[in-house]
């Protein structure tokens, strides 16, 4: 199994913190629009690029899982549901992202227009400085902008990040004209389809840096190999990714890449954890809400995120829970599609 892992050159993944603001923003909007959860986790954790490096040399674009020892796995839409609190049961975020009028998009629903809009991109720091506080004699269309822009910086500092870590595109801001709307969209869908592009384009070897919802990447790779995972002493709190916001402890965690690879070569096929959200501890934190329809984790379906379709296949890999699965030998190869991008 061992010479079947992929090997970067031991090339080590740069990876940016990203940022959560703390606008203070209605909690019934966020509610309506799906983000209520995701906005409880705040900063975040602290990313770990090494963690990262040695999960991504484990990945293979052409079966969008990682090959280890224990087979095939992968991240899934249950995954996203849980751990981010997302809706993943909805309506593609999809659409047309050309507009030659974004001043006036930007305007008519933020109520203010940047200096700089580039290609649709807007700079995050505009947005922080645009909206600092919200007062408590602010009026409803205040309180509305101020939800649209917290959203969608949390779109674009967290869940479907760029390079820049500066930058959001005005086009998730189309999809916030009516929050009811925006509650119907899946959300989570087009946030692993974003993650499972940019973990296929960061094995190639030129590329040094990986964008996407990286904190998803880590908080399941720590629900899943116990070996990896830093001691929390705290309850259990949903989203589930919140575990690790609290005080933990790294002593006997590997802090080197070669020490994380040799462990995932060496214990990933014995302790890795198929259904984690099981434990009874967990299980009774998550909300019976995300729980009425626990079939649509496991479709095969293609994941929209505007110009980005993925596959969705945790059907085939994560079934026969606790068993071993094989790797596929004939995969499918989405070369041509991970050429398509909104440049």
């Amino acid at each position: 199994m061992a010479e079947e892992l992929i090997r970067l050159n031991n090339k080590h993944i740069s990876v940016d913190q990203m940022t959560m603001s703390f606008i203070v923003v209605d909690r019934n909007y966020l509610r309506e629009a799906g983000f209520w959860h995701l906005a409880t986790i705040g900063r975040g954790c602290k990313l770990d690029p090494k963690l990262i490096s040695a999960l991504i040399e484990r990945w293979r674009p052409e079966t969008y899982n990682f090959h280890l020892p224990c087979g095939e796995c992968t991240i899934t839409l249950e995954d996203v549901h849980l751990q981010l609190g997302l809706p993943v049961d909805g309506y593609a975020v999809t659409g047309s992202a050309s507009s030659t009028e974004w001043g006036v998009v930007c305007y008519e629903l933020l109520g203010d227009i940047p200096d700089n809009i580039n290609e649709g991109r807007i700079e995050m720091g505009w947005l922080r400085d645009k909206f600092p506080e919200l007062d408590n004699d602010s009026t409803e269309l205040e309180r509305i902008q101020y939800a649209r822009a917290y959203i969608i910086e949390m779109v674009g500092g967290y869940l479907m990040s760029d390079l820049s870590r500066n930058l959001v595109h005005l086009r998730w801001l189309l999809k916030l004209v009516d929050f009811r709307a925006a509650g119907e969209l899946s959300w989570g869908s087009a946030v692993l389809a974003t993650l499972y592009k940019k973990m296929c384009g960061a094995t190639r070897p030129n590329k040094a840096k990986i964008e996407g919802c990286l904190s998803l990447l880590q908080s399941w790779a720590w629900f899943r190999f116990s070996f990896l995972r830093p001691r929390v002493d705290h309850p259990y709190t949903f989203s589930l990714i919140t575990r690790w916001n609290h005080s933990a402890s790294y002593v006997g965690i590997p802090t080197s890449l070669e020490d994380i690879r040799l462990l995932l070569d060496q214990q990933s096929e014995a302790k890795f954890q198929w259904t984690p959200y099981e434990y009874p501890t967990i299980r009774a934190v998550i909300s019976d809400e995300f729980l009425q329809n626990p079939n649509v984790w496991h479709v095969k379906v293609p994941l929209v995120n505007y110009a980005t379709v993925e596959m969705h296949e945790s059907d085939r890999v994560l079934w026969q829970f606790g068993f071993r699965q094989p790797i596929f030998v004939a995969p499918e190869v989405f070369d041509d599609e991970h050429k398509v991008d909104l440049r």
